[in-house]
């Protein structure tokens, strides 16, 4: 990846809709965790693909967040721009010990990677018991397009296959909750990304685009976010949606 790259991304993470939505949900998730006392207050976090930093950063109010990112480039310039510690390594070798974190985060990670059981196994290894493993991953082979290919996806998911890959796994465990999340906009997306897939088929590689370009300016950036973070009124109450653009699963080990 370029450097250019990085710099849109860093901003695109604090700034875009669909991003800042996304850690509204994930933010009241661990709060109703905490809440509920699934989890303890003062919490040792793994967040595994931290990209540009903004995950560690909000994470960073629960406990102590340790980082770590596959891109070495990406260490070094979210190391320069955030002073973030981060740790380059692989969600299939995590370099810890078992049965460390509290709580093991990767937010939209395992659909970059080959072997996502692999990846599953070693969550769930450095996971202490009664920790959460918690994930978000992209949904629907439908929605596939040049996002996917740009960000160097393997697959998107159905929450079944995310729920078999939670159990299939060995590690004794249940599933708290999972859904799938931003339903409201699932249908103008899923038209928007059939279109953008004919342009692109009819311009050269180089020119195709990825769904996250710019962040839309003013209102209508604000409104698609309160439209999409609406959608936890839903989720904050175990109530699973139907469909939707993207999953969210959290996990516990059992004893």
């Amino acid at each position: 990846m370029e450097l250019d790259y990085y710099k849109q991304y860093y901003k695109l993470e604090r700034y875009h809709w669909w991003f800042k939505a996304r850690e509204r949900i994930i933010m009241a998730h661990i709060k109703l965790l905490m809440k509920n006392k699934t989890l303890n207050t003062s919490l040792k976090i793994l967040n595994i693909g931290c990209g540009t930093g903004r995950s560690s950063e909000y994470l960073s109010q629960f406990g102590k967040v340790i980082s770590i990112e596959f891109d070495k480039f990406c260490c070094e310039f979210t190391t320069q721009k955030t002073g973030l510690e981060i740790i380059n390594g692989s969600i299939t070798e995590l370099p810890f010990a078992n049965n460390e974190f509290d709580l093991v985060c990767a937010f939209d990670v395992i659909e970059h990677v080959e072997d996502d059981r692999k990846a599953m196994e070693e969550m769930k290894r450095v996971c202490k018991p009664n920790g959460v493993v918690f994930i978000t991953v992209p949904a629907f082979q439908s929605f596939w397009g040049q996002h996917d290919v740009i960000n160097h996806h393997y697959r998107r998911y159905r929450m079944s296959e995310i729920k078999t890959l939670f159990n299939e796994v060995n590690q004794k465990g249940k599933i708290i909750f999972g859904s799938y999340f931003n339903f409201y906009l699932f249908t103008p997306i899923w038209i928007v990304r059939q279109i953008s897939n004919f342009i692109n088929k009819l311009v050269s590689p180089q020119k195709a685009k990825s769904d996250f370009e710019s962040i839309p300016t003013g209102f209508a950036n604000a409104a698609l976010e309160k439209l999409m973070y609406s959608e936890n009124v839903f989720l904050s109450n175990k109530i699973a949606l139907p469909f939707g653009v993207s999953i969210l699963c959290y996990w516990q080990k059992i004893n």
